[in-house]
């Protein structure tokens, strides 16, 4: 704390503890009727109970105890937790409504303050969520037109992984690099090179943010906001915040200037003819404002990056645990397509591979707890009333792992999503990218990226750990963060024949 000494901190802390102290005797006697849950103590709730560094894991615990639906209280902050398949289901889609508000998180308030897609509240969300998926389509998601621009991507990570000759190389900047070069080529219309300085800043300025959005400081902070100066977490997502928006600044200054609204090259450019149009019409309090724009942009970027490349670095180490299910997945494409470069369109032919996409989007489990929910009003949801603005988090870990839902939950099983003759089939438990009206904006051009990257490495390369690194011993174990990345491997690219 640079600009606070030692001594001031020594005499706010105890004014502090002595306020929040105060606040937790308020809360924990506010007479709120909320589902069971483990019992909480003053000021600091649950905390005591959680691991704090994957606090899913406890939840799933606490489930088990006090059913799929209950109450958690971390500081004086009050949640609902839902788990398994059916609870999950019949609140994000059978009550949507309901349940399609999103709290109030200091960080993403901080981070966003309440503009953009992901983490606004009300009528802002509506517009720019209608406003995102609609100009997404426009600009080829789900469409010819990206599958393109995903496919001209893949041969450069081809080139990339070419390069490296064999040699063992830490894979996450360059996947992270080619999946980041998809958004950037809907949002400004062009690409990256991987070794681009700011490029490269860029990521790394999203990486950070996303592993420290999930940290024990910045979950810390969420639940003692008044103490934020104690946190160095949050002081560090907020920095690159500012980064992130200058660099999208810089970006849409240059659009603006050669902006034709007759000429749309990209989202940003839609962007900004709705705002000049706004302008036109003296519209007061509109949404198309810069605050908007940097936190839309700045929600797809991270959205369309991180989660992707992650499940695509997941897949890779499951390959290399489990050569056979590599081989197979080879096999099935060298006997399909042959060296035809893999396309959409070849995704119903091939079955084994598709499960295998799935399989790994299941077990990697990259959003355990998905993004907090809120309630729009009173609501009775498995015998249980919650009321209107309660805290509620869908616990996606405990839909992916159902015992009740999957054979082999705890195991990587492609079959899964197969039939008994070998068929592709759809899995209703199968929500990793959320569900009901908050789910995953990008869902469509997160699985023709995730399908297409991943049969176009496999059909080129053959995947092995590190010389001296066995399968036994890589770690399927999760990192720590706001997603679950696996932990930093080494990886061989090895040219098939």
């Amino acid at each position: 704390m640079a600009w606070m000494d030692p001594l001031s901190v020594l005499f706010l802390f105890p004014l502090a503890i002595a306020f929040l102290w105060k606040m937790s005797s308020f809360w924990n006697s506010s007479s709120q009727n909320l589902p069971p849950g483990p019992k909480p103590l003053p000021l600091i709730g649950n905390l005591h109970q959680l691991d704090l560094k994957r606090p899913y894991r406890t939840m799933l615990k606490l489930s088990k105890q006090y059913g799929p639906v209950f109450t958690l209280q971390t500081g004086f902050q009050k949640m609902v937790v839902l788990a398994g398949y059916e609870t999950v289901k019949e609140a994000l889609v059978n009550q949507a409504d309901a349940f399609a508000e999103r709290p109030m998180i200091p960080i993403f308030e901080d981070y966003q303050k309440g503009n953009g897609v992901v983490f606004a509240h009300g009528e802002n969300w509506k517009v720019m969520r209608r406003f995102a998926l609609t100009t997404l389509r426009d600009y080829g998601m789900g469409r010819r037109t990206i599958e393109d621009r995903i496919v001209e991507e893949c041969h450069c990570l081809i080139q990339k992984f070419e390069s490296f000759k064999g040699k063992p190389v830490e894979n996450t900047a360059i996947m992270n690099a080619a999946v980041a070069n998809i958004i950037v080529s809907i949002l400004l219309g062009k690409r990256y090179e991987y070794e681009d300085p700011s490029f490269v800043k860029l990521l790394h300025l999203f990486n950070e943010s996303t592993r420290l959005a999930g940290s024990p400081s910045v979950m810390l902070y969420n639940m003692f906001p008044a103490l934020g100066f104690l946190f160095g977490g949050r002081r560090t997502v907020l920095n690159n915040r500012t980064e992130v928006n200058n660099f999208i600044q810089d970006t849409f200054i240059e659009h603006l200037k050669e902006l034709d609204v007759n000429d749309q090259r990209s989202f940003i450019d839609a962007f900004l003819t709705r705002q000049q149009e706004e302008q036109n019409k003296n519209k007061i309090n509109g949404f198309f404002h810069n605050g908007n724009l940097k936190a839309v942009v700045n929600d797809l970027f991270a959205a369309g990056t991180e989660t992707t490349a992650t499940t695509l670095r997941w897949g890779l180490l499951l390959m290399m645990k489990y050569p056979e299910i590599q081989k197979r997945v080879q096999k099935e494409i060298t006997k399909v397509i042959g060296s035809a470069e893999p396309r959409i369109e070849h995704r119903a032919k091939l079955p084994y591979t598709d499960a295998v996409v799935h399989e790994v989007q299941r077990f990697a489990n990259i959003l355990p707890t998905s993004l907090s929910h809120a309630t729009t009003a009173d609501v009775t949801l498995g015998g249980c009333f919650i009321p209107k603005g309660t805290h509620i988090v869908p616990l996606l870990y405990s839909v992916l792992y159902d015992e009740t839902q999957w054979e082999k939950p705890l195991k990587f099983y492609p079959e899964h999503f197969l039939d008994s003759e070998g068929n592709f089939v759809k899995r209703d438990a199968f929500m990793p990218f959320s569900a009901g009206r908050r789910m995953c904006a990008g869902e469509t051009l997160a699985k023709m990226e995730l399908f297409l990257f991943f049969a176009s490495l496999l059909q080129r390369f053959t995947f092995q750990p590190a010389p001296g690194t066995s399968k036994e011993d890589l770690d399927l174990t999760p990192a720590v963060g706001f997603t679950t990345p696996p932990m930093p491997y080494h990886i061989c690219a090895l040219p098939r024949a």
